[in-house]
């Protein structure tokens, strides 16, 4: 993705708000709901380990952001080489998302100009949302009027799904695809494979190709070729 998306970016398909799995989060999901298409909805942080789905629902905002008529822009962070330069070139947005804070914790440059990005956004009325691995007070920022700003916003911690409700998303998308994962599969996979929501969905579209191609089903002995071979 490049380091400022332009409004006629296509948000990814499968990063919408009805491919969010909520689990036990779902204040969090109507919270982001609420900020991407209402006007005066308060700020906020989502915070949460790798795999939480912090990604995922900034861009589902971005799209319900974008349907509403509103001007977007989304800043991967973590992607960009000269992250001040691409927060102080951030203008014209009515909803911007800023993903992977942690990435500019101790930048002084970009710490300033994230400071300077937040009084502004205030002023011309531009919704904020934020994502990182912590909360502002963990946050390794240099800058203490940027922390304080940030622990201004409303703040929730995104809970990974647990190991049944995985299952459970798997074996629907699955369903949806039309295809079988008795138990034992999914037994097998969830011992040798990434436990990571998104991970496993990219398997299971991966594996739906496959297994169509081959004409054959999703059996243990077909899982374990496969994966081999995406190794390979």
């Amino acid at each position: 993705m490049t380091a400022q998306l332009p409004l006629s970016l296509r948000w990814p398909r499968r990063q919408r708000f009805e491919h969010f799995h909520a689990g036990a989060n779902a204040a969090a999901v109507a919270a982001v709901r609420a900020l991407a298409v209402q006007a005066g909805a308060p700020w906020l942080l989502v915070s949460g380990v790798a795999g939480s789905g912090k990604s995922h629902l900034l861009l589902a905002a971005c799209q319900a952001a974008s349907e509403a008529g509103r001007a977007v822009q989304y800043l991967p962070l973590k992607a960009l080489k000269d992250r001040a330069a691409a927060i102080r070139g951030v203008a014209g947005s009515e909803f911007l998302a800023l993903d992977d804070l942690d990435a500019l914790a101790g930048e002084r440059d970009a710490e300033h100009a994230l400071f300077d990005l937040y009084n502004r956004a205030r002023a011309e009325g531009t919704a904020l949302l934020f994502a990182a691995e912590s909360v502002p007070a963990q946050l390794p920022v240099t800058l203490p009027d940027l922390r304080s700003r940030l622990g201004a916003c409303t703040q929730f911690a995104l809970k990974p799904l647990d190991d049944e409700e995985r299952r459970e998303v798997l074996k629907n998308q699955a369903n949806v695809r039309g295809i079988a994962l008795d138990d034992s599969v999914l037994d097998w996979l969830f011992a040798r494979y990434a436990r990571d929501i998104g991970a496993l969905l990219d398997l299971l579209e991966r594996l739906d190709q496959a297994s169509l191609a081959a004409q054959r089903r999703v059996t243990v002995p077909f899982l374990r070729q496969f994966l081999h071979g995406d190794r390979a």
